[in-house]
């Protein structure tokens, strides 16, 4: 009797058995498709980012593109000629004429600072030291090499 009881349990046990392996298996499986749908989800999410980057790339890179456009029409613009002889003679003086004139009103200030420092009794080799600093000279380095480069440029051009 115990035989029989004992093979009936194992007997449903083992056609019980693979049915719960079924079962943790499919369990496994929606677990493991979840994990993945999870993946893939933000696996899109970074793709819609990086996406979302090239197309602010592509805008941002159109826009300089325009401005660049913009600015060399601009430019090719103000080198015409209007035909009128006083108007080019104006526009042709007028970076030369504010050059000038910022050179004058920069030497008349440094002029004052060496004279303010030796009418308080500074000798004139720490006044002349005082009022030329290093950023003086690379201002002056700049307003020449703007120049003169740009009369090699010219030569060169022509």
């Amino acid at each position: 009797m115990i035989e029989t009881l004992l093979g009936g349990l194992l007997g449903g046990a083992f056609r019980l058995a693979p049915e719960v392996l079924k079962w943790l298996d499919r369990k496994g499986e929606r677990s493991h498709e979840l994990a993945m749908q999870d993946r893939l989800l933000a696996f899109e999410k970074l793709r819609g980012a990086q996406r979302m980057a090239e197309i602010g790339a592509g805008a941002d890179a159109a826009w300089n593109v325009g401005a660049l456009e913009t600015l060399r029409e601009a430019v090719a613009a103000q080198g015409q000629r209007s035909g009128a002889r006083w108007a080019d003679a104006l526009s042709a003086s007028v970076r030369p004429m504010i050059t000038y004139w910022f050179m004058a009103l920069y030497c008349a200030a440094k002029t004052a600072a060496f004279v303010g420092a030796i009418e308080a009794g500074a000798d004139w080799i720490p006044a002349i030291q005082a009022a030329w600093t290093e950023a003086d000279q690379a201002l002056w380095a700049g307003v020449l090499n703007f120049w003169f480069l740009g009369r090699v440029f010219d030569r060169v051009r022509s």
